[in-house]
């Protein structure tokens, strides 16, 4: 309606001074509601065709969209593990904090587990001061085997030496049984080493590699048992939790309730242009929005983004082939949109239903000094046309709340 009002005072009122005063033509003499038509029929064909053209411009170059949203994602609460309920943190509905508990399962098994596992790892120190006990023996058995056989080597060597003077003096017998006597504690030396070096090896590798093994299993069972607690992952509100002591959980069915961040839908609109406006969004123009849930606001936004496909012809493999006509409606052009002022988003509920205006800006085009004068006028009223779409903006967002609770009936 502004679009023809503004093109009528350039056409239609112009048209209509030329017959008023050059061929004196009046309103209810030669100028009826009959013969309007006729009388200003330049005027009224070139105001629709100014209209029709000054509303393209606009749009095409101030893009203009209801799809606005700030979308925010959820944290579904669903516990690693099958198991029963136990205990309940939190309400139905509250505040979380990183780390906090939301809901405990039954851990008897995984406490018992934990339990066992500690055992294992008492075992094993156990074992590991047996092992150093056994090798202090050992080496005290080998300090009695090398003086026993110290001793027998002493005598042997003793009683050769007496035979080596004087046969008739020893038994040839008697040296044998000696030197058979030195083999076997030579014998029993070497195996007291053996048994020593047998306990050494266990008490270095096989003890601490049990251990090791035994604190694993501890850990292991320690994790799992800290598996049936879970925790918020983010600082958020836990909403719409209804399970309660007593429900089976398992995290293939269905989340238990949803957490959503603090920072979630408060920094970011998500817009949805039309496809015909791709060649317009740019990084970086300026935007407005109004939204429902902050009536009589226009918020001063600006494009930080523009994505680069378009959501409706995304495609998934399967084992049919994709028909073109499937796609019936046409996707929208996704930007993202962030206030151009820190806290511009204050008391916008995440999730609010929004309108927002993008806005072209060729200052720097013209400043270039590559235009010509042609040109730059036209890219000039490009720029200048954007106050209508801005005072649009403002209109609509003075009706909305007033179009909403009383024509809308909510």
């Amino acid at each position: 309606m502004l679009e023809l009002l503004f093109c009528s005072l350039l056409t239609i009122f112009p048209d209509y001074l030329y017959r008023r005063y050059r061929q004196g033509k009046r309103f209810g003499k030669e100028i009826t509601f009959y013969s309007v038509w006729f009388e200003l029929r330049w005027g009224i064909v070139s105001c629709l065709i100014l209209t029709i053209g000054l509303i393209t411009v606009i749009f095409y170059n101030h893009p203009s969209t209801t799809n606005v949203t700030l979308m925010f994602r959820t944290v579904p609460i669903v516990p690693e593990i099958n198991g029963r309920v136990a205990q309940i943190y939190v309400g139905v509905s509250g505040p979380v904090a990183k780390g906090a508990p939301i809901f405990r399962l039954d851990s008897s098994r995984q406490e018992a587990a934990v339990e066992s596992a500690r055992r294992k790892v008492a075992e094993a120190d156990a074992a590991i001061s047996v092992a150093r006990a056994e090798i202090a023996t050992d080496d005290s058995r080998i300090l009695e085997a090398k003086s026993a056989h110290k001793q027998a080597l002493d005598e042997l060597e003793t009683k050769q030496e007496l035979r080596r003077r004087n046969d008739d003096i020893v038994a040839r017998r008697e040296i044998e049984r000696l030197v058979n006597l030195v083999a076997g504690r030579e014998a029993a030396l070497t195996a007291a080493q053996a048994t020593r070096a047998a306990a050494e090896t266990r008490l270095t590798t096989q003890l601490p590699a049990e251990k090791a093994s035994a604190e694993s299993a501890l850990v292991q069972a320690q994790a799992d048992l800290d598996r049936t607690v879970v925790r918020a992952g983010v600082n958020g509100r836990v909403e719409q939790f209804t399970l309660r002591v007593g429900d089976i959980v398992n995290p293939f069915m269905r989340p238990a309730g949803v957490l959503i961040p603090d920072e979630a839908g408060r920094n970011t609109m998500q817009a949805g242009f039309s496809q015909i406006e791709a060649q317009v969004m740019k990084p970086g123009m300026v935007a407005e929005a109004t939204c429902m849930s902050k009536p009589w606001e226009v918020i001063p936004m600006v494009v930080i983004e523009v994505q680069d496909f378009i959501a409706a012809g995304q495609v998934r493999g399967g084992e049919q082939l994709l028909d073109a006509q499937q796609v019936n409606r046409p996707g929208t052009l996704l930007a993202y949109l962030q206030p151009l002022y820190p806290g511009g988003l204050d008391g916008v509920t995440p999730g609010s239903s929004c309108i927002a205006n993008a806005y072209s800006n060729n200052h720097d085009l013209i400043a270039s000094g590559k235009l010509s004068t042609g040109r730059k006028i036209a890219l000039h009223a490009v720029d200048a046309v954007g106050l209508v779409h801005a005072l649009l903006l403002r209109i609509q967002a003075l009706v909305l709340p007033i179009r909403t609770l009383v024509f809308s009936g909510h």
